[in-house]
C-alpha cells in the first residue's frame, strides 16, 4: 500500500508535527551517513544518475527519457537502469516504451548487465542515495511547486538528505511549468554558486484530443499532482474537479467507478496521466483519456555539454 505524503511536509516552515518527528529524522540521517561511508564501485560504462533529494514527484523519469532521446539522436547506445520495485511497474513500462531497461533488486547488478550487453551509457532513474556506485554524472531533480517543502528530512519533512548537501553536487534540474524560478535559483546559488542549473517545462503532446469547450475531472496518483493540474490549466483546459491519490497508487474498480459517477454528475470528461492509465484495469477504462506529456529542456545545449 502506498501512503500519501502528509500535508505538513510542504508547508513553508516546519510545524509542531515536524518538530515532534525531528528525533527520528536525526536517527535516519545518522544511518544514511554511516551507509555513505561504504566503498563505491566504479564501472566501465558511463553512468548518469537522475535522482532527487525531495521524496518523489520531481520528474526523474521524464528527464531520464529525455536524456536517452538526446543520446539516441547522436547514435550513442544508451539504456535505462532501475531498481526493481513491484509497485513501480507504471514507470518501468514508460521506460520500456522508450528504450532498453535493465531491472534488478540491486542497481549495480543491472548496470553490469548493461555493460556486458555493450551499452555505452547507463541512465539511472533514481539512485542518488545509493552509495554503492561511483556515478560519472549526477542530476538532483526538484519540482518548482513542491521545491524543498518545509526543508526538513524524512519523516519530519520530504527531504532524503539535508538541503545544504546540494553543495556537493554539480547539476540541479528544475522542472514544472517555470514557476518560482528566480527565488529557487537564488536559494540554490547562495549555497553552491558553481552548480549548473538546468530547467525543463512539461508540454502536452496530444492536446488535439481534448476540447477547450469541455469540462474535465482530473485524477492522478503521481508525486507532482499539482504540477500536472497547473499544466492543464495553462493549456486552457477547464478543470472542474481534481482528485489526488498517493504516488504509484493501485486503483480498485470501485474507485474508478466512483470517479466515473462523479464525472457524470458534474457533466465532465475524465483525464489522468499516462503513468496512471497504465495502472488501470477497470472495465470503465475506456471512459478515461490520458495526457501524454513531454519534458522540454529550456537549455538543451547546456544539458548536452553536461552529458556528452
Amino acid at each position: 500500500m502506498n501512503l500519501k505524503k502528509p500535508k505538513f511536509w510542504d508547508y513553508n516552515k516546519p510545524n509542531i508535527f515536524a518538530y515532534f518527528l525531528y528525533p527520528f529524522a536525526l536517527l535516519i540521517k545518522l544511518l544514511s551517513f554511516l551507509n555513505s561511508k561504504k566503498n563505491k564501485k566504479k564501472v566501465r560504462i558511463k553512468t548518469i544518475c537522475v535522482g532527487n533529494i525531495y521524496l518523489g514527484g520531481t520528474g526523474k523519469t521524464s528527464l531520464s527519457i529525455k536524456i536517452n532521446d538526446l543520446l539516441k539522436k547522436r547514435n550513442i547506445k544508451s539504456c535505462f537502469i532501475k531498481k526493481f520495485y513491484k509497485n513501480q511497474f507504471d514507470e518501468q513500462k514508460l521506460l520500456e516504451n522508450e528504450g532498453k531497461l535493465f531491472l534488478s533488486t540491486r542497481r549495480l547488478n543491472a548496470i553490469l548487465k548493461a555493460e556486458d550487453a555493450g551499452y555505452e551509457v547507463a541512465i539511472l532513474d533514481d539512485g542518488l542515495q545509493d552509495y554503492s556506485i561511483d556515478y560519472d554524472i549526477r542530476f538532483v531533480c526538484f519540482n518548482n511547486i513542491n521545491w524543498k517543502g518545509n526543508g526538513m528530512t524524512i519523516p519530519a519533512g520530504p527531504l532524503r538528505e539535508d538541503f545544504i548537501n546540494i553543495k556537493k553536487y554539480e547539476n540541479i534540474f528544475l522542472n514544472g511549468n517555470l514557476e518560482n524560478l528566480n527565488d529557487i535559483k537564488k536559494e540554490i546559488l547562495d549555497i553552491n554558486p558553481n552548480i549548473n542549473i538546468h530547467i525543463g517545462k512539461y508540454e502536452v503532446l496530444n492536446l488535439e484530443e481534448f476540447s477547450k469547450k469541455d469540462n474535465f475531472l482530473v485524477f492522478s496518483g503521481i508525486g507532482n499532482h499539482n504540477t500536472f493540474i497547473e499544466m492543464l490549466k495553462n493549456y486552457g483546459l477547464s478543470i472542474i474537479k481534481d482528485i489526488e491519490f498517493p504516488d504509484h497508487h493501485i486503483y480498485t474498480n470501485k474507485e474508478i467507478d466512483k470517479i466515473i459517477e462523479n464525472a457524470v454528475t458534474l457533466n465532465c470528461k475524465v483525464i489522468t496521466t499516462e503513468k496512471d492509465y497504465f495502472r488501470l484495469e477497470s472495465k470503465n477504462k475506456n471512459k478515461i483519456n490520458y495526457i501524454k506529456s513531454n519534458l522540454k529542456i529550456i537549455d538543451e545545449d547546456k544539458l548536452l555539454k553536461t552529458i556528452i
